[in-house]
């Protein structure tokens, strides 16, 4: 072997272990992202850059209420129970690793935990309630009101493993008061920083 086709492969090989570094991170630890919809304004506005932490996916933790979290996309956007429908699920070790790592084809939500296993939601008079107690929502616009037109969603006990998250813009989300609870299994991130635009740099509050 010359010594071009060595550092050619040696090149090749640092190229590859940087990429399956960058994956691990990508996957396990944490990740960019872009907020593309208006359905945490005014929390979170389109354009605005964050980075997510996959931490307590890795160790399947359960975030707490107020969190702001992104999950996958249920497959079904009309709940028939109070748990989202996941169907569509890629089969076979490449279509898992495009799904999932690579995120080809994979749609996502970002929305905020309002309820946590065990808990009772009810919603009524425009309001949240969680075991029978109104819920303080300061991170609302004064405006805003809370409605659910699905009988299953009204009220409810969140099952178990599972959470209750809504956008903060809550005439334009599509949230859980539409599809149901969120597995614990599909969440993919809590929102951890926001890097841009930089004069609102930081982490984000509850």
């Amino acid at each position: 072997m010359n010594q071009i086709t060595k550092e050619i492969l040696e090149w090749i090989i640092c190229i590859i272990i940087a990429i399956v570094v960058a994956l691990v991170i990508k996957y396990f630890v944490g990740t960019p992202t872009i907020v593309k919809s208006v359905s945490m304004k005014p929390t979170l506005i389109e354009g605005q850059r964050l980075i997510l932490n996959r931490l307590p996916r890795t160790v399947k933790q359960i975030p707490q209420r107020g969190d702001i979290i992104t999950f996958e996309q249920p497959s079904k956007l009309e709940a028939t129970s109070v748990i989202a429908t996941y169907e569509e699920e890629p089969q076979g070790f490449l279509g898992k690793f495009a799904y999932h790592v690579l995120e080809v084809g994979k749609k996502s939500y970002i929305k905020r935990v309002i309820a946590l296993p065990g808990e009772q939601v009810e919603i009524k008079n425009k309001k949240i309630y969680i075991n029978g107690e109104e819920l303080e929502e300061n991170y609302l616009q004064e405006t805003v009101e809370t409605e659910v037109q699905n009988e299953y969603l009204q009220n409810f006990i969140v099952p178990e493993n599972c959470i209750f998250a809504l956008g903060d813009n809550r005439s334009q989300s599509m949230d859980c008061r539409k599809f149901g609870c969120i597995p614990i299994e599909k969440l993919e991130s809590i929102v951890w920083i926001r890097f841009w635009p930089f004069s609102l740099f930081g982490k984000i509050d509850k």
